[in-house]
């Protein structure tokens, strides 16, 4: 495939993921109402702090995140940092975990999503504050904090001296009738089966490399004329639904990156999470939904519906692909998703002041 040929896939799915979301705020505006006000940020009370800071050695940028937490602590007079490596086979779990053990004040995470998403889940109600220094390709969580996710300094700033708030996590457990495998993960933006996770777990490695989170687009793409596969929906307690799908995404924020706000006015901390239900037939279907928003037509495009809810189960025959927050996670035959109000405490810049 050509280097231009390349391009020009990549700008015509942008084009259409930025329809979708588009579309998105039409619907979600029709369905809800939000309510709840966002948890105010407030300033951290400690004389010192025991920092311990986590992160993936194969991320650049490391060894400047590491001299300037150095330096800040030292510079604070507090105790010397502790550095734990995540590895290939553990991305943070274990060594979260080993914070802890250390009385840690502040766990820093310095990666991506599948770093912080480790370390987020094994610091889940024990009141000890997540910072983030993001170095990931999506840093999706960071986004969705008004991070800067291009600035190493103001990122280790916010995680030693910044405030703190509460955020939800989400909470998804799978079963795989035909394997007989259970498993239970957290997730702190978006999760999801179905097409999603086809193209996390089909996106070429070389190509995200260069490209970064642009090399989803490709893979897109390339699976955009899917089949639709026939799922059983629950929400909350109401009766299910019988429904024919190409994804089920359990938002429980809704920002990505190029600014793309998938499911706008989404809280992290309003105790409930965004489900989008996209339903295409073909790829036609997904240009439908982009020329709704483009030419602005009253005619319904019943491919995309938004609705709130704090649990849902999903059941399909065979087992369908499934992702937390951009990594795949395998598949299942019945997914089980709830979410954790506030059950993560987390370093952010003061108010109205954005890192």
């Amino acid at each position: 495939m050509s280097t231009e040929l390349l391009v020009a896939i990549i700008v015509v799915i942008l084009v259409l993921v930025t329809a979708m979301s588009w579309l998105g705020v039409r619907k979600l505006a029709q369905k809800h109402t939000r309510s709840v006000v966002a948890d105010s940020p407030h300033k951290i009370h400690l004389a010192k702090q025991q920092v311990v800071f986590i992160y993936n050695p194969t991320k650049s940028g490391v060894h400047d995140a590491k001299t300037l937490i150095t330096r800040s602590v030292s510079k604070a007079g507090w105790p010397d940092p502790i550095f734990l490596e995540s590895t290939a086979e553990d991305p943070g779990y274990a060594m979260a975990q080993a914070a802890l053990d250390a009385k840690a004040d502040v766990v820093i995470v310095g990666g991506g999503d599948g770093t912080v998403r480790a370390v987020a889940q094994t610091l889940r109600r024990t009141e000890v504050p997540l910072g983030i220094v993001p170095l990931g390709t999506g840093n999706l969580l960071a986004r969705n904090l008004d991070l800067d996710v291009t600035d190493i300094a103001g990122s280790v700033q916010i995680a030693l001296f910044g405030h703190q708030r509460h955020i939800d996590s989400g909470l998804m457990e799978l079963e795989d009738a035909v394997t007989g495998s259970v498993s239970k993960h957290s997730f702190m933006v978006i999760a999801g089966l179905g097409m999603d996770a086809e193209v996390m777990s089909d996106t070429n490695s070389k190509l995200k490399e260069h490209v970064g989170w642009l090399a989803y687009s490709e893979a897109g793409l390339r699976h955009m004329a899917g089949p639709r596969k026939k799922v059983s929906i629950e929400l909350d307690n109401e009766p299910a639904q019988q429904r024919k799908i190409r994804s089920v995404m359990f938002a429980n924020c809704g920002l990505l990156p190029g600014g793309i706000d998938f499911v706008p006015d989404a809280l992290i901390d309003d105790g409930v999470l965004d489900i989008v239900v996209v339903s295409p037939r073909s790829a036609l279907g997904w240009m439908a939904m982009a020329g709704k928003v483009v030419f602005r037509h009253k005619s319904n495009v019943p491919v995309i519906d938004f609705y709130r809810s704090q649990k849902l189960t999903i059941r399909t025959v065979m087992p369908v692909e499934t992702q937390i927050d951009g990594d795949p996670s395998g598949p299942a035959t019945c997914v089980k998703v709830s979410v954790e109000p506030k059950a993560v405490l987390v370093r952010v810049a003061a108010p109205n002041n954005p890192a």
